[in-house]
């Protein structure tokens, strides 16, 4: 297990990525930091507290090829004054046992999201996908929105290639929309379950999402055991 740290390091960019959403990359070339996919770290100004918790959003293996930690932030949490290219940043961690599971490689694994929850499912999907032999989970992602959704050229991409079997609905009326629609619920789920028996479920996003699907995925026969749940909402809560 990696020890806590705390490392000071220059932000490298900060890029809008959805109206809602900003996307921060931390330049950890000269501090590498050792974290598993489904991890935390803290961040604050360097030299302000409190350091506040977010979800790693990128692999080990692609913060080691980069040298860029990615975290996904709300734009308006908290404001941002601070994340300007080259600011420096204090970050603690890697903090949390939310992780790929250990069983994953032996079974259909089915990743449901929402909002921010992405991040940490997009690190957990980019590891699995690199790593060998090779598996095909499922992504099932919810946004307001479809401008809200990020990561997408990864999810797409990694669709096209037949590495990632994707499932996009949308929560609010919008007249563009050709996919799937309302919130995450039984309907959605019989869509992309495909045998409930032999499925390892990760569950990450606001605290209403995570018990909904946890629930609804139990009465459709997934094992408890294998339901991986983080909730967003309450600082550390669920770290």
């Amino acid at each position: 297990m990696p020890s806590v740290s705390v490392i000071t390091v220059p932000l490298a960019a900060h890029r809008q990525v959805s109206p809602r959403l900003s996307l921060l990359t931390l330049d950890i070339r000269n501090e590498p930091l050792a974290f598993e996919a489904g991890q935390a770290v803290l961040l604050a100004p360097h030299g302000h507290t409190p350091r506040r918790p977010y979800s790693i959003a990128s692999s080990p293996a692609h913060a080691a090829a980069t040298g860029g930690l990615d975290v996904l932030i709300a734009a308006g949490d908290h404001g941002l004054p601070w994340a300007t290219p080259g600011a420096l940043v204090d970050v603690e961690g890697p903090v949390g046992t939310f992780r790929v599971p250990a069983t994953a490689a032996d079974a259909h694994v089915l990743f449901v999201a929402g909002g921010t929850g992405i991040a940490p499912i997009h690190a957990m999907l980019d590891q699995l996908i690199r790593r060998p032999p090779a598996v095909r989970p499922s992504l099932l992602y919810s946004a307001r929105t479809s401008n809200e959704f990020a990561f997408l050229d990864d999810l797409h991409r990694w669709e096209r290639s037949g590495q990632l079997e994707l499932h996009l609905t949308v929560t609010r009326q919008q007249a563009d929309w050709q996919g799937r629609r309302g919130r995450i619920g039984r309907e959605h789920f019989e869509a992309v379950l495909h045998d409930a028996a032999s499925t390892i479920c990760v569950v990450c996003g606001p605290p209403a999402l995570v018990e909904d699907a946890s629930a609804t995925l139990g009465a459709l026969g997934v094992s408890a055991d294998a339901i991986h749940r983080e909730r967003w909402g309450t600082p550390r809560a669920s770290r």
